[in-house]
């Protein structure tokens, strides 16, 4: 579990942050669940003209995620404190997946962080 929250300049600063948030793959797999279904409830509303159906989307979406975060992660949404970059990232992390890219960048992540947080005479 990541303990601080840097200030992030660009995206791509924050996007490992976020895997680092997403470790346990059950947390992830709700992520996809409630990514799935938010794009379902889009096509719904989409083909029956529902718009009454819209407040399902913040249930779905933001609940499967939140259930992963509290209850599986055990740490803090990125939403609270990066609202827009949080939503492109939980996208990103679903083509990362679906495309067989995630693992790599976790991988990535995770030993950019171990790395960071080495002593500078380690090698010594």
């Amino acid at each position: 579990m990541a303990t601080n929250n840097p200030d992030f300049k660009s995206f791509a600063a924050f996007y490992p942050f976020y895997l680092l948030e997403h470790q346990q793959p059950l947390c992830r797999v709700l992520h996809y669940i409630g990514s799935s279904l938010v794009m379902i409830v889009l096509a719904a509303i989409a083909l029956t003209g529902q718009w009454s159906w819209f407040w399902l989307l913040f249930i779905v979406g933001y609940g499967f995620a939140w259930i992963g975060h509290f209850f599986v992660e055990h740490n803090r949404p990125a939403t609270f404190k990066y609202p827009f970059y949080s939503l492109m990232a939980d996208w990103v992390m679903f083509k990362d997946f679906l495309t067989g890219q995630l693992s790599a960048k976790l991988a990535k992540a995770t030993s950019e962080k171990a790395a960071a947080q080495m002593p500078l005479n380690a090698d010594l």
